[in-house]
């Protein structure tokens, strides 16, 4: 006689087909997310590279404007009967106060990041990083009138001039791109390996020769990262700098003399001219150069990121 066979109580649950088809819905909904913010992003900074180019190359294409006349003509002169657009001082003026800030701010940040994570580590990160942080959040405009009620009326009394100028310019960027400096600096010294300088104090050396010997080399690229991004930052900054740095068009002959940048040209013209008129297309010109030195930094940037990675 057969007996009917019992079930098993060990037999396995059928699997949970349902909460693994929403998984995967999910998964897929995360997925196109991401892949349609990347396209809109890519799609923005394409659309506006074109907008840009299309308006600032056609003063070269079909206006007859020469990319050596602009490159390095010496006068700006767009009302004239016969218009010319030099922009050399727009440029003298960006990069001279871009580079006098950069030499300012640097080591200032570089000290103070090595002061935060070498020296006084718990003062550093509950005072003075704080401090440099908050530094980040005031608007230009308030740079640009400390710079004009403080900066500029020191500059008057203590050297010759009027006191705005190159100088001017450059102290207020200097303090603008200060935070910027520091925290890339801060967070390239917080990740080195702790190896390293337990293998430097182990074989005698103080803190300052372990400091000047072994971390600064080390991370001197990442350190130069944030001294490039703080240019890149001073180079487009507009109003703070405009507010300071007097607005003449001309090549000044010391750092006390009135100037120009390229920010600080177009934010004044800009809204003075006609939509498609010469003199607007060229200050169009003037925005491509500034988006073209902007590629140059970040290639820059990508570069020192890479010796970074293979150190």
């Amino acid at each position: 006689m057969n007996l009917p066979e019992s079930r098993s109580t060990a037999d396995p649950a059928p699997p949970q087909t349902g909460k693994i088809a929403k998984h995967h819905l999910e998964e897929w909904r995360g997925k196109a997310y991401v892949y349609l913010c990347v396209l809109l992003l890519v799609v923005i900074i394409f659309s506006i590279v074109v907008f840009i180019a299309s308006r600032g190359l056609t003063p070269f294409i079909s206006q007859g404007v020469s990319i050596k006349e602009m490159l390095f003509g010496l006068k700006w002169a767009p009302e004239d009967d016969t218009p010319v657009f030099g922009a050399l001082p727009f440029l003298v003026g960006s990069f001279s106060t871009s580079l006098i800030a950069a030499l300012i701010a640097a080591p200032l940040g570089i000290c103070a990041s090595i002061f935060m994570t070498e020296i006084m580590p718990k003062t550093g990160k509950s005072v003075l990083q704080p401090a440099i942080e908050l530094l980040a959040g005031i608007p230009s405009v308030v740079y640009g009138f400390v710079g004009l009620s403080v900066i500029v009326p020191f500059l008057r009394h203590t050297f010759p001039g009027q006191g705005v100028g190159i100088m001017a310019g450059a102290i207020v960027l200097s303090v603008m791109i200060l935070p910027t400096i520091t925290s890339i600096a801060t967070d390239a010294l917080r990740s080195l390996p702790a190896g390293l300088k337990e293998g430097s104090y182990a074989l005698g050396a103080t803190r300052w020769q372990t400091i000047a010997r072994i971390i600064l080399p080390t991370t001197m690229p990442a350190l130069l990262t944030g001294v490039v991004l703080g240019i890149a930052r001073a180079f487009g900054e507009a109003l703070a700098v405009q507010m300071v740095i007097g607005n003449a068009p001309h090549i000044p002959h010391s750092l006390f003399e009135s100037a120009t940048t390229l920010t600080s040209i177009i934010t004044l013209s800009m809204g003075n001219t006609t939509t498609g008129s010469l003199h607007n297309n060229a200050l169009w010109s003037l925005a491509l150069i500034l988006l073209i030195m902007t590629f140059l930094f970040v290639f820059i940037v990508r570069l020192l990121e890479r010796r970074v990675k293979r150190s």
